[in-house]
């Protein structure tokens, strides 16, 4: 996979809350992901690239569920951090005002769960012109066949799908 443009790339992680990152997961655990993430992360900033986190709330009630904070670790000053209350991260959200104000075009996504808000934000990404890479190991679902028919399924029809270790960017920008 080639470097990708820092100027032009951000990084879109998705519901890596702690109530989240929790749950039985497979075929990775929520701390593996977590892990995944942070290093992809550390390499975005590095590179003055955006890291923006995404993070669901339940609409109309008083109180969100304990948990619902993003992992603390994984968010760093200067980080974006964008609420949904649908399944994917675009509607109604401003991530995509957010991206345009930074001239993005390629988004690379890691996340919860691969095949629900991850897709989702895939599919959206696509239809507003984006061009998706997706960090295939820091994303991961409630079942192992759930997570591998998106990722070689559909992520291969929507975008690019890497590893953590094959997504580099040019350089500081």
């Amino acid at each position: 996979m080639p470097a990708l443009d820092p100027g032009r790339t951000a990084l879109v992680l998705v519901d890596l809350m702690e109530r989240i990152v929790a749950l039985p997961l497979a075929p990775r655990s929520g701390t593996d992901v977590v892990a995944a993430a942070t290093r992809l992360a550390e390499t975005f900033r590095a590179a003055g690239a955006p890291v923006v986190h995404i993070r669901v709330e339940r609409p109309n009630v008083d109180a969100q569920p304990p948990g619902s904070a993003l992992v603390p670790s994984l968010v760093h000053d200067g980080d974006l951090i964008v609420v949904k209350r649908t399944i994917g991260g675009f509607h109604a959200t401003g991530l995509h005002e957010l991206l345009a104000e930074r001239s993005v075009s390629t988004v690379v996504l890691g996340g919860i769960a691969t095949n629900l808000g991850v897709e989702s934000t895939a599919r959206a990404a696509c239809d507003l012109g984006y061009a998706p890479v997706f960090a295939e190991d820091a994303m991961t679902a409630f079942t192992a066949d759930e997570h591998h028919a998106s990722v070689s399924l559909d992520f291969p029809r929507l975008g690019t799908v890497a590893t953590v270790c094959e997504i580099t960017l040019d350089g500081p920008r």
